[in-house]
């Protein structure tokens, strides 16, 4: 059970350094690798101030998801704002810094109550922050909702973007190609009718960095 105490400062620099510190690990070396040793080493500090600010390993991963998932949010609704909306969450989707701390937060849930509960409801979260942003943007496409629902829509787009991020690592890359080809042709069809509904409402197609890698918490 994850405990609600906090004893050290949500503000502080000691604990953005820990959450940060807990992220590359993750990334680097999966979740098994981070402990109160690991990552106190990692920080240059001793255990017992990563309990300060953590009581528990699940208060850590669980700052580290929260932190990642704000970020995340923002970036989203920052994404469905540029020129060519579908094309920019396609490639937030399959990012591979984004997906693979994904993966190994969905990998840690199917071992933590409270991590796999979290996920649960951020992804309700993001999927409606997702759906609304789209439907706002598909009349530039020239459609509407029933003849392209948001939700089946998004739903695909995230099943296709993990089975790229499970099979990768495996070597298994059979259909990837001609998938990515597909999904390539289907965006170009699309984005000609974005682009010109944003030159049109005077938007352009400048990058305002949406959608660059943020290595520093968003996924």
């Amino acid at each position: 059970m994850v405990s609600p105490r906090r004893t050290g400062a949500e503000s502080s620099r000691t604990r953005a350094l820990l959450i940060h510190v807990t992220e590359r690990l993750m990334r680097q070396d999966g979740y098994a690798a981070v402990s109160s040793r690991s990552v106190a080493k990692a920080a240059g500090v001793t255990p017992a101030l990563i309990h300060y600010y953590f009581p528990t390993l699940d208060d850590l991963f669980l700052a580290v998801f929260r932190h990642g998932a704000e970020k995340n949010l923002a970036r989203q609704a920052r994404v469905f704002t540029e020129a060519q909306p579908l094309r920019a969450l396609w490639e937030l989707s399959v990012e591979p810094a984004r997906t693979a701390l994904l993966s190994e937060f969905m990998a840690l849930a199917n071992h933590r109550k409270s991590i796999r509960d979290e996920i649960a409801e951020y992804s309700r979260r993001f999927r409606r922050q997702q759906a609304e942003l789209l439907a706002s943007r598909l009349p530039d496409f020239g459609t509407g909702p029933d003849d392209i629902p948001p939700a089946a829509l998004l739903f695909l787009i995230g099943a296709v973007s993990r089975g790229f991020v499970a099979e990768d690592p495996l070597g298994l890359t059979d259909g990837h190609a001609e998938t990515r080809a597909l999904v390539e042709r289907l965006l170009h069809r699309y984005d000609s009718g974005a682009l010109a509904a944003g030159t049109a409402a005077g938007t352009g197609s400048e990058d305002d960095g949406a959608g660059e890698p943020d290595e520093d918490g968003a996924w």
